[in-house]
């Protein structure tokens, strides 16, 4: 009989994608008994769906609901550029977040704008070629063909209202939360780095009280090609 006592986890997906994504990383802690919700942001549910009008507070919104619906405090697992969304949401109630894993993401500051170079015109911005992503830094690497073609065909293009909003934050209790940064693109030693120097979305990682740092040398998609370490260090977070 497992004995073991886990806090509830809910799983953020970086821009273009839904739940889904989380969806080999829920299996592995779904069999270790570890409650899991991975959660889809509002207009990322279809490519059908209407993304005219999804501002910011409708992401923070959709996120803070699933935090405060938990049967108690949760662990929040942001990737990629879900680290502003959790960042917000752990401003709005951080008294009902465990611990906060970042996988290759981390905190944002407040006024941070995602995209302030896209138009008041766009309404979406589509997922672009894997070569651009690579060329930014999101790494495909240890993807297979058919995991880059699955993510092809179910990527949404994400709304543009969250991206080019700028953040605001008020409570600095939200850096009291301990976190879990899941150092995937960059090694640990290289963000840690980053944040002591201030450079660039690293640089919010210096005002957290608590930060430990985990190494998983992979691309920056690792629910995909570490899905079980992955799990594994989600699993440790929400040990009670």
């Amino acid at each position: 009989m497992n004995t073991k006592t886990f806090s509830p986890v809910i799983l953020v997906p970086g821009w273009w994608l839904g739940g889904w994504a989380w969806d080999e990383v829920t299996q592995c802690l779904s069999r270790d008994g570890v409650p899991t919700q991975a959660v889809t942001l509002p207009g990322l549910d279809s490519p059908t769906t209407p993304r005219c009008g999804i501002v910011l507070a409708d992401h923070v919104g959709a996120l803070v609901s699933a935090v405060r619906s938990a049967t108690s405090a949760v662990v929040l697992v942001a990737h990629s550029g879900a680290g502003a969304v959790v960042t917000a949401a752990l401003d709005d109630a951080p008294d009902l977040v465990a611990q906060v894993v970042y996988v290759d993401s981390g905190p944002a500051a407040d006024g941070t704008v995602a995209r302030p170079d896209l138009s008041p015109e766009a309404v979406e911005v589509p997922l672009p070629p894997f070569a651009e992503l690579d060329a930014v830094g999101a790494s495909t690497a240890e993807l297979t063909e058919q995991m880059l073609r699955r993510f092809h065909d179910r990527a949404v293009p994400h709304p543009a209202g969250p991206l080019r909003e700028p953040l605001h934050l008020r409570n600095l209790a939200r850096n009291q939360v301990p976190a879990t940064v899941v150092c995937c693109s960059f090694p640990s030693a290289a963000v840690r780095d980053m944040a002591a120097s201030g450079t660039g979305m690293f640089a919010p990682l210096a005002d957290l009280a608590d930060a430990h740092y985990v190494d998983l040398p992979t691309g920056h998609w690792p629910m995909w090609s570490q899905p079980e370490a992955l799990a594994a260090v989600i699993a440790q977070t929400a040990r009670g």
